[in-house]
C-alpha cells in the first residue's frame, strides 16, 4: 500500500502540474515555430536560394535498380541532407525563442529581487544618496 500512498504524493505535488503545463504549452510552440519556418522563413530563403523547400534536396548515392520489365528490384540509396537543413532551421528558431523567453524572465526575476532587497535605484534613492553626499562634503570641510 505504502507504492500507491508514494505515487499519489508524486503526482499530487505542483512539479508534475507545472512540468505537464510545460509539455503542453512546449508542444503548442513547437506548432506555432513550424508554422512560421514552413510559412514565413522558406518562402523569405526560396527567393534567394531558388527552392522551396529543402527536405526535397537529396544527394543520390546510387540509383534504384530496375530489371527488364521495369519494375524496381533495388532500392535507391540516398543521403536526404534537406532534412538536416529543415531541421536544424527549426532548432535554431526554438532555440533562439526560447533564449529570449528565458532572458525576459530572468531580468523581471532580477528586478522583483530588487525591488524586494529596497536596492532599485529610484529617482527618490538617487536624490538621498546626493544629499547624504553633499552633507559628507561639507562635513569635510
Amino acid at each position: 500500500m505504502t507504492f500507491f500512498k508514494e505515487f499519489k504524493e508524486f503526482a499530487i505535488k505542483g512539479n508534475v502540474f507545472d512540468m505537464a503545463v510545460g509539455i503542453i504549452i512546449g508542444s503548442a510552440f513547437t506548432k506555432v515555430v513550424n508554422s512560421v519556418v514552413a510559412d514565413f522563413i522558406m518562402p523569405i530563403l526560396s527567393i534567394f536560394i531558388g527552392k522551396m523547400n529543402f527536405q526535397d534536396l537529396v544527394y543520390v548515392y546510387q540509383e534504384a535498380e530496375l530489371d527488364d520489365k521495369g519494375e524496381i528490384v533495388g532500392a535507391a540509396i540516398t543521403i536526404n541532407y534537406g532534412n538536416l537543413i529543415q531541421t536544424t532551421i527549426d532548432f535554431l528558431i526554438i532555440a533562439f525563442c526560447i533564449y529570449l523567453v528565458v532572458r525576459m524572465f530572468n531580468k523581471l526575476r532580477k528586478k522583483s529581487e530588487n525591488e524586494q532587497d529596497g536596492t532599485v535605484a529610484t529617482p527618490r534613492n538617487i536624490e538621498l544618496l546626493a544629499e547624504i553626499r553633499d552633507l559628507l562634503k561639507e562635513k569635510k570641510s
